[in-house]
């Protein structure tokens, strides 16, 4: 099997679009439009500068729209997942899926990796 497409292409957005807090991001999103402090909140280990960050992309990618409600007081930003951000949702959600059935066995597999002797076996 080869990777499908341009590698040059599509590595930048395999890796905007692979890092944890776009992926968690989008998740959440996949719920329904969210404010920020309701993101912030939902996404409980992200720095607000990081998620501002992680907003900002996915809105410059056309996978997030952001829209301001200037008629309320104070006016409020609301987030949702545009058509393109929904066609991410599945694939995201099979890899944690995945993780989520396979992180005891890899967990196991990195503490033998990182083991007693680990060292000794690279110098040699």
């Amino acid at each position: 099997m080869s990777v499908p497409g341009d590698c040059d292409r599509i590595s930048p957005i395999l890796s905007h679009v692979g890092n944890k807090w776009a992926a968690l991001t989008v998740l959440v999103l996949s719920e329904g439009p969210k404010r920020y402090n309701q993101l912030r909140r939902e996404i409980e280990t992200v720095s607000q500068r990081m998620l501002t960050v992680t907003l900002r992309g996915l809105e410059r990618d056309g996978l997030v729209r952001r829209e301001v409600f200037a008629e309320r007081m104070p006016p409020q930003v609301e987030y949702s997942l545009t058509p393109l951000g929904e066609t991410l949702v599945q694939p995201l959600f099979a890899l944690c899926q995945w993780s989520a059935v396979n992180c005891d066995a890899i967990e196991r597999n990195q503490a033998d990796y990182d083991g007693p002797g680990r060292h000794a076996r690279q110098a040699g």
